[in-house]
């Protein structure tokens, strides 16, 4: 008779940072004969429900992909009801502020209409004081976007070429001042970054699922959360 080896229990390490593609919403809908629209709806309530996870288990920082530069090329009545699930959100939170978290958004606003900007610096504000998980949200955000962003601001605060260094490109990016993610989750079955902070994941852990986001769970989390335990980081080293 063979008894199956059991396996050594790995010690759980949280990362400090983790950033999620929030990618499938609209397959999610298709395989269920429901509009996109649906899709974008049951995404919302999951990216909650992970959001309020990542806080309960001690995860410092979550940054979440909510809208790419590239997501304007969208049929208009798509992005229409991408911003209107967005302006439900930012009206109601109230719920995350009683729960401790920081919420701040990571983007290019000019774009954006009026209303959501002004939602956008209040829901930052009535924020600022929690201490618990620190929310970002990217929204019209692209990771070349970024770069070309901080490289003006470079150029405006006249730095010479020679005196340009990474900490300088870091300081002038949306997340100045926050720890690059260590972990990047992107359900769906895509194996790609799209665009998405280029920049900080130069050292970031990958996991990818053929989960669509609107059935990612908390288990699927814990899941991912198992893997990275198990990994050797050695950003270069032996």
């Amino acid at each position: 008779m063979f008894f199956k080896k059991k396996e050594k229990s790995v010690q759980r390490v949280l990362p400090e940072h983790i950033a999620i593609i929030m990618d499938g919403n609209g397959r999610w809908a298709k395989k269920r004969s429901l509009p996109r629209t649906a899709g974008h709806a049951a995404g919302s309530k999951t990216f909650k429900t992970i959001a309020r996870y990542c806080n309960k288990i001690g995860i410092k920082y979550l940054t979440v992909y909510a809208f790419s530069t590239e997501n304007w090329k969208r049929p208009q009545a798509e992005v229409n009801n991408i911003m209107n699930i967005l302006r439900d959100y930012l009206k109601d939170t109230d719920s995350f502020k009683d729960e401790n978290i920081r919420l701040e958004f990571i983007g290019d606003r000019a774009p954006l209409a009026d209303d959501i900007k002004e939602l956008m610096l209040k829901a930052e504000a009535d924020s600022q004081g929690a201490t618990g998980l620190h929310l970002n949200i990217a929204l019209n955000y692209g990771g070349r976007d970024e770069i070309v962003h901080a490289v003006r601001e470079i150029v405006k605060e006249g730095i010479k070429a020679e005196d340009v260094t990474e900490q300088i490109i870091t300081d002038r990016l949306y997340t100045a001042g926050q720890p690059d993610p260590d972990f990047i989750i992107r359900p769906s079955g895509e194996y790609r970054l799209s665009n998405y902070l280029i920049w900080q994941s130069a050292y970031a852990e990958y996991w990818f699922s053929d989960i669509l986001w609107p059935d990612f769970s908390p288990k699927d989390l814990d899941r991912a959360l198992e893997d990275f335990s198990r990994r050797n980081r050695r950003f270069g080293g032996v």
